[in-house]
């Protein structure tokens, strides 16, 4: 069993850093994640909400995440790990080998390999990036009902004009990331 794993939410100011391991069962392929998978970033919202849908009939899905909290306790190369770590303890399956996207190999209870642009070339660590990815922008966008100003449901907690004019205007919330330079900037004014 290999899982591949992938994140979501390392640069944004705000929400959480989510990851996501998927093992496929190759029986249950559908002809659209065949040709349909890709790296989240190179597919439109719309393709990868069918996608995700897709991955979840046809795989062992985990979702791990670690809270702004944890980011700002640990940074957030650790709570990265940290929500991978638990993204691949929480498949149903045993995981025997994890092949993870990027260039550093988080603490695991499996054998893992590090490969950079993964979401490029395996389709797991591209299902995980989609997984991931939507999980998180589905989050966003709540909080971004819940705290209007900052445009969440549109930046995704990135730095953009309109998050930075939100902090300007309405101050720093619990969902950002207090040990980030930008943050850390408005609350030593």
């Amino acid at each position: 069993m290999i899982a591949g794993v992938d994140e979501a939410g390392r640069g944004p100011w705000a929400g959480p850093v989510v990851a996501a391991a998927v093992i496929f069962d190759l029986s249950a392929w559908s002809e659209e994640l065949r040709t349909g998978l890709d790296d989240s970033k190179k597919l439109s919202a719309a393709r990868r909400d069918a996608l995700f849908d897709a991955i979840y009939l046809s795989a062992d899905v985990g979702v791990g995440r670690a809270e702004v909290g944890e980011i700002d306790q640990i940074n957030i190369l650790q709570a990265t790990f940290l929500a991978m770590k638990r993204a691949v303890e929480s498949l149903s399956k045993a995981t025997d080998f994890a092949i993870i996207d990027g260039n550093k190999i988080p603490p695991l209870n499996c054998p893992a390999e590090a490969i950079v642009k993964g979401d490029s070339k395996s389709l797991s660590i591209a299902a995980a990036s989609i997984v991931a990815k939507v999980t998180r922008d589905r989050e966003m966008k709540i909080l971004g009902e819940n705290h209007p100003g900052y445009g969440w449901e549109r930046n995704m907690g990135y730095g953009t004009a309109e998050h930075k004019s939100g902090l300007e205007k309405l101050g720093v919330t619990d969902h950002h990331r207090k040990s980030y330079k930008p943050i850390i900037n408005i609350l030593s004014r």
